[in-house]
């Protein structure tokens, strides 16, 4: 079990640690609730450090992300940040869903969840090997920093009293920032709650004493288990749960973030087949009759037929409803009615066709 650098910080604010992806991490501190409202109605502090970092550079690092992910980095540039997948090249199930910061001209910071970090490497370093058009060199620099997601719409007017030109990071930019007494470590305009807010990229040295100057800023430390909630409220995939074996991004709804037209890449062709077939499911948003929660594997059914089952349910502290994702066949409309088996009782959703949410910011990258 690996631990954050700042796990001891953790510890001292009395955090409730579980483990996660090989990891031990914070859950919550004063509570689930409390921490999501936090993130909605101010700003929040993740320690996000079991993500992996692994930096990709030299000449041919561009060919060899191109090819080894969907999304096309021709859309992009130095300083800036892309939602992209790795797939599997038989299947075109999604390994993992990554975020790329483009970071220098011949350099990137691939950001993969926190399990896949081993086969991201392997799945880049054959890239490079057989796609590259020059040097591309694959390191693994996780254990080197700690990164810091500061997620709420007072976020970065926050951020700004301590961090300006982090703050100033634009949504889905990168730029080089400095931490503690001239360390060099880097923001991103990125998170995954569905508000805005800057992710942190902290070499150790001043780990700690960025956390604490957060904290005494007026953020709130949060844990994974608000992190989760938010991300739900906000209808976006866990790994796991809404991506990973036999899921593919067309059946997720994240189609966007493939680009056929760039030419090929890792498990084009199979992706590509599903296309010409046609799905036979695809991720719907349920709205869920009352304050139950529907947990992952729970059986929807359409006038008493299973047709499919919940990969994520929670409740929406927002919304004061259960709320729910679920794998449904591609001819389930909108404002379908359907029933789900919480723990063997039948509780009313409906299929939503709008997000959870008026108004989350854009959770996707170029």
């Amino acid at each position: 079990m690996r631990h954050s650098p700042i796990d001891a910080e953790h510890r001292s604010l009395g955090a409730r640690m579980v483990p996660f992806g090989g990891w031990e991490m914070p859950i919550q501190y004063s509570g689930v609730l409390d921490e999501h409202r936090a993130c909605r109605e101010r700003a929040v502090v993740f320690d996000v450090s079991h993500l992996g970092s692994v930096r990709v550079g030299g000449p041919g690092a561009r060919a060899a992300l191109q090819w080894a992910f969907t999304n096309d980095l021709g859309r992009i540039a130095p300083g800036r940040a892309q939602y992209t997948h790795l797939l599997d090249p038989h299947d075109a199930s999604v390994v993992d869903d990554i975020i790329v910061w483009w970071v220098d001209d011949e350099e990137f910071l691939v950001m993969p969840n926190a399990s896949n970090t081993d086969r991201l490497i392997d799945a880049v370093q054959e890239a490079g090997e057989a796609h590259g058009d020059g040097p591309c060199a694959v390191q693994d620099i996780t254990g080197d920093r700690v990164v810091l997601a500061v997620q709420g719409p007072q976020a970065r007017a926050i951020l700004a009293t301590l961090l300006p030109d982090a703050a100033a990071v634009a949504r889905f930019h990168v730029a080089a920032a400095t931490y503690g007494d001239g360390a060099a470590g880097w923001a991103a305009g990125t998170g995954y709650t569905g508000e805005d807010g800057v992710e942190l990229h902290v070499p150790l040295v001043a780990a700690a004493e960025v956390w604490r100057g957060l904290l005494k800023a007026g953020i709130t430390p949060a844990g994974l288990g608000a992190r989760d909630t938010l991300r739900l409220e906000a209808g976006l995939p866990l790994h796991g749960h809404e991506l990973g074996p036999g899921i593919t991004p067309m059946q997720a709804g994240l189609a966007w973030a493939v680009r056929f037209d760039k030419g090929d890449f890792r498990g084009r062709e199979a992706l590509l087949a599903e296309r010409d077939a046609g799905l036979g499911r695809r991720l719907r948003r349920l709205l869920v009759d009352g304050r139950q929660i529907a947990r992952s594997g729970a059986a929807v059914s359409v006038h008493g037929a299973v047709v499919g089952e919940v990969t994520s349910g929670n409740f929406s502290p927002v919304l004061e409803r259960g709320i729910a994702l679920a794998f449904l066949p591609p001819d389930v409309a909108d404002d379908t009615t359907v029933t789900l088996d919480v723990r063997g009782r039948p509780v009313g959703a409906t299929v939503l066709g709008t997000p959870f949410l008026a108004s989350p910011s854009p959770a996707s990258g170029t």
